[in-house]
């Protein structure tokens, strides 16, 4: 069945085909009409699904003091980050390039921004202290010494909490697992207390709370829960030691099942969220007067976006297919950095389409520009437009102009409404900052 009505389903992906003659609609709208208007490849994103995903996180920590800091490295798009701003949303940031994203949306939700980062350079330390962010995340004794440096120099004083390094396995893609002693990030917890220590002899610094991360795309609740208990027995610890902490920040992760078809019914976010919660409030429980700071990115913005792709060939090589299209690569490197799977689905079914096996590759030249290998999917024709599903998150924010493409649009829907948030680059663009 190609069609499905906007009902439960929807809770999952905003994307439907309205009835079996129909074009694939984000929310109220065509995804064949959006790419008539602003050409492909094309980002398309609906606004009410992460409206919603955030209420989700909401409801669920409702029970406790909290805030939700949406990872700004997940989708960096201003408009998106000023959709979550508006419904109360912290920011957790990694660069200083991602802080001034936040400005521009607003000055006064630095207030609520956590930093985060093994690397924070000087001049990214100096702009979060000018701007009063909420906390930073250390990551390690010497750039707790370079922000002490900083605050001192600028005589602003800096809240700071550890990251620390639970040595939990979270079962996940090896490049984003992060939780384990053997990573780059964080302090190890039997060191924790010593830190904490040094940061109580500056006079700028304040420790106020304690971070972790165990990695991400992470589909169970318990890992969160066991990191979330080893910080929590952390704090009582330093809590005792004099240090005021007042925040656990419990990082983010939440994964999603990016294999999940849009007639698959299975995947229920209402009840995955209610898990994780329930594994985070159970483990902060025995931590009076603590407000949870939680992270999440992908769970918020993947499902709520598609690439939209055009065929440009057909090929066949021997037995092997190929589907060329004009998304490539450096618009979506998920398939290729992760081997991650997308969803491929055609905007305009054809009723009675044979079926095929073939791979569906970009045209940079690299073997690694692909979106899917030996797919099984109906048959299509040149010019015909393909939806890549559930690429909302780490699509457009790692996207690239490899081979000195431009980047794609960016569209935002809410219901009927379509606007562009994000014009397709121009080789202009591209060439501006150069010279010869």
């Amino acid at each position: 069945m190609l069609f499905s009505a906007r009902s439960a389903l929807s809770q999952v992906r905003p994307f439907s085909y309205p009835d079996r003659r129909a074009a694939l609609h984000v929310e109220g709208v065509s995804l064949e009409a959006l790419a008539r208007r602003h050409g492909t490849p094309l980002y398309v994103y609906s606004a009410d699904h992460i409206a919603q995903r955030f209420d989700l996180f909401a409801r669920a920590f409702a029970p406790v003091s909290h805030l939700i800091c949406f990872a700004v490295k997940a989708n960096s798009a201003l408009a998106i980050l000023q959709l979550l701003e508006k419904r109360g949303a912290g920011f957790d940031i990694v660069s200083g390039g991602e802080l001034e994203r936040v400005l521009a949306v607003n000055k006064k939700a630095a207030e609520r921004v956590v930093f985060s980062g093994v690397g924070k350079t000087a001049p990214e330390m100096d702009l979060a202290l000018r701007s009063g962010i909420l906390l930073f995340h250390v990551e390690s004794e010497g750039e707790l010494e370079l922000l002490a440096e900083r605050a001192s120099k600028l005589r602003k004083r800096a809240a700071v909490s550890l990251r620390v390094n639970p040595d939990v396995f979270a079962e996940t893609h090896p490049y984003i697992s992060t939780g384990l002693r053997e990573h780059k990030f964080g302090i190890e917890m039997a060191r924790a207390r010593k830190v904490y220590r040094a940061v109580a002899r500056h006079k700028y610094l304040e420790a106020r709370g304690v971070s972790v991360h165990i990695g991400s795309q992470i589909r169970m609740a318990e890992p969160f829960g066991a990191a979330a208990e080893r910080v929590a027995a952390l704090i009582g610890q330093l809590r005792k030691d004099g240090h005021g902490i007042r925040f656990l920040d419990a990082g983010g992760g939440l994964g999603i099942e990016y294999q999940a078809g849009l007639e698959d019914a299975s995947f229920d976010p209402a009840e995955r969220v209610q898990q994780y919660a329930a594994a985070l409030l159970h483990a902060v429980a025995t931590v009076p007067e603590i407000t949870l700071l939680l992270e999440p990115g992908r769970f918020l913005v993947a499902q709520a976006g598609a690439l939209v792709t055009r065929v440009l060939y057909r090929k066949q090589n021997g037995a092997k297919h190929f589907v060329i299209v004009d998304a490539a690569m450096n618009d979506l490197i998920r398939p290729a950095l992760y081997q991650a799977h997308h969803e491929v689905v055609p905007v305009l079914p054809r009723r009675g389409a044979r079926s095929m096996v073939a791979d569906i590759v970009g045209p940079v030249c690299e073997t690694g520009d692909f979106f899917a290998r030996d797919r099984a999917m109906a048959a299509v024709r040149e010019g015909e437009l393909l939806a890549i599903l559930d690429a909302g998150a780490y699509g457009m924010s790692l996207s690239s102009n490899y081979n000195s493409r431009v980047r794609p649009a960016e569209v935002l829907v809410s219901g009927k409404r379509a606007r562009l948030i994000r014009r397709r680059e121009t080789i202009n663009d591209l060439l501006a900052p150069e010279k010869f």
